[in-house]
C-alpha cells in the first residue's frame, strides 16, 4: 500500500501518461501508462540497454510500427475455436507484416551496435505464409474474396444475377403504375425490396405490405410477380454467408495453431513500442543514460530537472524550471535539507524520487552526464498533508500513520533481504555500511519530518526517527525546519545539510540547492524588509536569543560566501582549462598543418628534381648521337665535354632542392656577383652592396632591391657564407619578431573548406566543443566548417544551441553532401 501512496505522491502516473504520448501502438501506450516498477536491477540494466540501442537508432533508421494492431481479443477468441472477423483476420495479417518491417529495420544495423534489439527480435515469427493466405482470401476492407472459394464465387455470380432480374422488373412495374406511387424509388424493408405505394392505390400494385409510413399514407409493398425472385435472393445470401464462414473458421482455425508464437511476437512488438517510446521521451527530456553506482560508489545528479516541470514548461508556458545538483559521498545515509517555505524542498525530494524510478524502469534521468546513482529496492514517501475530517485525522496524525507504513515496509523488505538478522540497531555514533545495514536498500524521502504538533517533541521525533533510517536503508532525505537537526551532521558523518538558496535581496528563494551549507533563519529578516512594525520585530528577536541566533546566521552566511568563492574559482579555473585545451588543440593543428605543408614542398622538390634529371639526360643523349654521326676526334669530345657541363649548370637544382649538404665556408659574396636567394625559392640575383657588419646585403633582382640577411644567401655553387654569433642573433631576434606580427594578424577567411577555417568537436562533450568553438569564432571570419558528427545527436544540438545565442554568428545551416551533409554545420561569422 504504501508503496503505491508514494507512487502518486511522486505523480508518478502523470510522468507515466506523458511517457505513454511516445508510443506507437495501444499495448506500448497502455503498458507505458501502468509504468511496472522492476523488482530487480537486472531488469532494471535490461531495460536501459533497450532504451540505449532504441535511442541510437532513432539517430540512423527510427522504428516504424506502422500496420501493427492489438490482436489479443482475437488471439484468445481463435483459441477458444471462434470464428475471427474479416477486419480481425486482416489486423493480424498487417501485424505480421508490420513486424516483419521492424525485424529487418533492426537486423539492418551493424550487430556490434545493437546486440540486445537484435538478439529480442531473432525470436519474432511472422509466418508470412499466413499473412499471404489472409491477404488471399480478405480484401483491404475486410471481406471475404471471391477467390478464396470457387463455390462462392459462383454463388455471388448468381446471386447478382437475380439481383439484376429483380431490379428490373420492379423497374418495370414503376414505369406501369407510376400514378400510384409515393415517389420513384426502389427500397428495402425487412431485407426485401419494395416500392412505396400510396394506401388508397395499394390494389394497383398486389403484393406484400412489409411496412407502412408514420403517417400511413404509403405502403411500402413488395410486388407478387417479384416475391420469387426475393425469396431466391435471401437464399442465396445464406448461401453466401454460410460460404464465406468457412473460409473466416478455415482462417481462424490457422491462427488458432499459432496464436502462442503470435502473443509472443505482440509482446516482442510490445517491448520494441516501449523501448523507443523510452528512447523518444529521453530525446525530448535532453537526458542521459544513468548508471547504477556501487556502495562504494558517489551519486552524482548534476543540473537535474524535474520531468514534470520541463514539460509544463514547453506545453503549458509553466516557469523556466530551475536545475538542481545532487552529489554525495558513498557514506551518507541521512541528507536533511532546511530553507523557507516555497523555496523548493518539496521539488527537490520529488525530482530525486523520479529519478530514482526514471532509472529504475529504463528512463534516461534528466540530467548532465555523468548520471550516476544507487539503484533501490524501495521508493518511499511521505510528502504532502494527509489531515482527513472523515478519518479524524490530524496533519501530525497523518504524517505519523504514513510514516508507521514506511517503517514496516522498510522491515518486512530488511527481513527478507536478511532472514538470519537481528533487531538490534547500530548506535547512531557508528557509520555502517550497506553490507552492515539490516540488508534494506531503500530509499526514504520525508516532508517537513517531525512537523505539525510541539517544537521540542517533534524535532526530537524527528532526530530519533532520522537516526533510526540511517542504521535501516540506503538513503534517507528529509525536510524541516528544526534547527536540532542541522547539527547531526557533526555528531554522525553519515548525517549531511543540503539548503535551498534564498535571495536576501529580493526576498524570493533561487530554487538552487546549496550542499553542505545548513538553510539560516530568514524569518524576522523578511519580516523586517517587508515594513513590519519594528518593535514587534526586536521584541521578536529578545525571545529568540539575539546573540546566539546572529552568531548562527553569520556562520551560515560565512560559510555561504565561503562556498561563493570556491564556486567562482572553480569557474574560472574550468575556464582556463578550457582555454589550454583550445590552446593545445591551435597548436596541434598548426603543427599538422606544417608537417603537411613540408610534405607537399619535399613532393614537389622530388618532382622537379626527377624532371631537372629526366631533361638532362635527354639533351645529354642528343649531344651522344650527335657525336656518333660524326667523325670521333679530340676537338669533337672537348666539344661534346662542354656542352654537358653547360647542360648540368642550367639543370642545377635550387637549394632546398639540391641533395647535396651546403659546406659553410669563408665564402663573402662581391659587388656584382651573382647569387641565390634561399628565402625566395632559389630566385637569383646580383649584389649590389657588400655584406656590413651586422651581416645585411643588399641584392637586385629584376627591378626590384631588397636588404637580405647574409645567412639567407648562397653561391650559384652552393657555397654559403660564415656568419658571426651576434650577426646570427640579431638575425634570429629579427624572424621571431617578424613572425610575431604575422601571426597577429590573421589571414582573411578563404571562400572555401580548409584546414584552417574547419574545426573538429567529435568525441568532445558539449561544454568541451562550446570552449573550443569559442576560441575559434574568436579569431575567425567568413565561414567555418563545425564536424560534430552524428552519434546521439547531443553535440550536434548542443552546438547548434550554442551558434544561436552566439553574437558574432549570423546564419548556420548544413555543410554540402560532399563536405559531410548533416555531420558538418557551417557557420557564417
Amino acid at each position: 500500500m504504501i508503496q503505491s501512496e508514494t507512487l502518486d505522491l511522486l505523480e508518478w502516473p502523470r510522468l507515466c501518461q506523458q511517457w505513454a504520448t511516445f508510443a506507437a501502438t495501444k499495448l506500448g501506450a497502455l503498458a507505458a501508462r501502468h509504468g511496472r516498477i522492476p523488482e530487480h536491477q537486472s531488469e532494471s540494466e535490461r531495460l536501459l540497454a533497450q532504451t540505449r540501442e532504441a535511442y541510437q537508432l532513432e539517430e540512423k533508421a527510427p522504428l516504424n510500427f506502422r500496420g501493427v494492431q492489438d490482436m489479443g481479443d482475437a488471439l484468445e477468441r481463435a483459441k477458444r475455436q471462434g470464428i475471427l472477423s474479416g477486419e480481425e483476420l486482416l489486423e493480424i495479417a498487417t501485424t505480421l507484416a508490420g513486424a516483419r518491417q521492424l525485424r529487418r529495420t533492426i537486423d539492418a544495423q551493424e550487430e556490434k551496435d545493437f546486440p540486445v534489439l537484435q538478439s529480442l527480435v531473432a525470436q519474432l515469427r511472422t509466418y508470412p505464409e499466413l499473412e499471404k493466405e489472409i491477404h488471399h482470401c480478405i480484401d483491404d476492407r475486410g471481406k471475404v474474396t471471391d477467390r478464396a472459394n470457387p463455390k462462392l464465387a459462383g454463388i455471388r455470380k448468381n446471386l447478382k444475377n437475380n439481383h439484376d432480374q429483380l431490379h428490373a422488373k420492379l423497374q418495370r412495374i414503376m414505369q406501369r403504375h407510376g400514378g400510384a406511387l409515393q415517389e420513384t424509388l426502389i427500397t428495402q424493408r425487412a431485407g426485401r425490396f419494395v416500392v412505396p405505394v400510396k394506401a388508397p392505390q395499394k390494389d394497383a400494385i398486389p403484393g406484400i405490405v412489409h411496412d407502412v409510413s408514420t403517417s400511413g399514407a404509403t405502403l411500402y409493398i413488395e410486388p407478387q410477380s417479384v416475391v420469387e425472385f426475393g425469396n431466391r435472393l435471401r437464399q442465396l445470401e445464406r448461401q453466401e454467408t454460410r460460404e464465406e464462414e468457412l473460409v473466416r473458421q478455415q482462417l481462424s482455425g490457422q491462427v488458432a495453431e499459432v496464436s502462442e508464437d503470435l502473443e509472443q511476437l505482440m509482446a516482442i512488438i510490445t517491448t520494441l513500442d516501449l523501448a523507443t517510446a523510452r528512447a523518444r521521451y529521453s530525446l525530448w527530456l535532453e537526458a542521459n543514460p544513468p548508471r547504477f553506482s556501487t556502495a562504494e560508489e558517489r551519486t552524482v545528479l548534476r543540473q537535474l530537472r524535474h520531468p514534470i516541470l520541463v514539460w509544463q514548461q514547453r506545453h503549458e508556458e509553466g516557469a523556466t524550471v530551475v536545475p538542481i545538483d545532487i552529489t554525495m559521498r558513498p557514506d551518507i545515509r541521512v541528507v536533511a535539507i532546511t530553507g523557507p517555505n516555497t523555496g523548493g524542498k518539496t521539488v527537490t525530494l520529488k525530482t530525486l524520487g523520479l529519478a530514482a524510478l526514471m532509472a529504475k524502469v529504463g528512463l534516461f534521468v534528466p540530467a548532465r552526464e555523468p548520471v550516476e546513482l544507487p539503484w533501490f529496492d524501495l521508493i518511499l514517501a511521505d510528502i504532502g498533508d494527509e489531515q482527513s475530517i472523515e478519518q479524524s485525522l490530524s496533519t501530525f496524525s497523518g504524517h505519523i500513520r504514513r510514516i508507521g507504513r514506511i517503517l514496516e515496509a522498510i522491515g518486512a523488505e530488511g527481513d527478507a533481504n536478511n532472514p538470519e538478522s537481528v533487531g538490534d540497531a547500530h548506535p547512531a555514533t557508528t557509520a555502517p555500511t550497506q553490507a552492515d545495514a539490516s540488508g534494506n536498500n531503500a530509499l526514504v524521502l520525508l516532508d517537513e519530518v517531525g512537523a505539525g504538533t510541539d517544537p521540542t517533541e517533534g524535532s526530537a521525533l524527528a532526530i530519533a526517527l532520522l537516526q533510526h533510517l540511517a542504521d535501516h536503508t540506503r538513503l534517507a532525505v528529509a525536510t524541516t525546519h528544526f534547527g536540532e537537526l542541522k547539527a547531526l551532521k557533526y555528531q554522525d558523518e553519515r548525517f549531511e545539510n543540503a539548503s535551498v538558496e534564498f535571495d536576501d535581496v529580493s526576498l524570493s528563494p533561487t530554487y538552487r540547492l546549496l550542499w553542505g551549507i545548513p538553510g539560516r533563519s530568514n524569518a524576522l529578516t523578511i519580516a523586517r524588509r517587508l515594513g513590519l512594525n519594528s518593535d514587534v520585530i526586536d521584541t521578536a528577536q529578545t525571545y529568540v536569543g539575539v546573540s546566539k541566533q546572529e552568531d548562527v546566521n553569520q556562520v551560515i552566511a560565512g560559510l555561504e560566501a565561503q562556498r561563493k568563492r570556491q564556486e567562482d574559482q572553480a569557474e574560472q579555473a574550468a575556464c582556463i582549462v578550457a582555454q589550454a585545451e583550445a590552446l593545445k588543440a591551435d597548436i596541434e593543428r598548426k603543427s599538422s598543418a606544417i608537417k603537411e605543408w613540408e610534405r607537399h614542398q619535399k613532393l614537389e622538390q622530388e618532382k622537379a628534381i626527377q624532371a631537372a634529371v629526366a631533361q638532362a639526360k635527354t639533351e645529354i643523349a642528343t649531344v651522344i648521337r650527335q657525336l656518333q654521326k660524326g667523325k670521333p676526334t679530340a676537338q669533337a669530345a672537348q666539344k661534346a665535354t662542354e656542352l654537358v657541363e653547360s647542360i648540368a649548370q642550367q639543370q642545377s637544382v635550387p637549394k632546398g632542392d639540391h641533395p647535396a649538404k651546403k659546406v659553410i665556408t669563408d665564402y663573402k659574396p662581391k659587388l656584382g656577383e651573382k647569387v641565390r636567394l634561399i628565402g625566395l625559392g632559389g630566385q637569383t640575383a646580383e649584389v649590389v652592396e657588400a655584406p656590413d657588419a651586422d651581416g645585411k646585403v643588399i641584392v637586385r633582382f629584376g627591378l626590384m632591391k631588397t636588404v637580405v640577411e647574409l645567412s639567407d644567401i648562397e653561391s650559384l655553387t652552393g657555397q654559403k657564407a660564415a656568419v658571426s654569433k651576434p650577426a646570427v642573433e640579431k638575425v634570429a631576434e629579427k624572424k621571431r619578431t617578424t613572425t610575431a606580427k604575422v601571426a597577429k594578424k590573421e589571414p582573411a577567411a578563404p571562400a572555401v573548406r580548409t584546414s584552417r577555417n574547419t574545426i573538429d568537436l567529435r568525441g568532445m562533450r558539449v561544454a568541451e566543443a562550446e570552449a573550443d568553438l569559442e576560441n575559434f569564432i574568436a579569431k575567425s571570419t567568413g565561414p567555418i566548417w563545425i564536424i560534430h558528427g552524428h552519434g546521439t545527436g547531443k553535440l550536434k544540438r548542443g552546438v547548434r544551441e550554442f551558434l544561436k545565442r552566439h553574437p558574432q554568428v549570423r546564419s548556420f545551416e548544413h555543410a554540402e553532401q560532399a563536405d559531410g551533409g548533416t555531420g558538418v554545420t557551417v557557420a557564417q561569422v
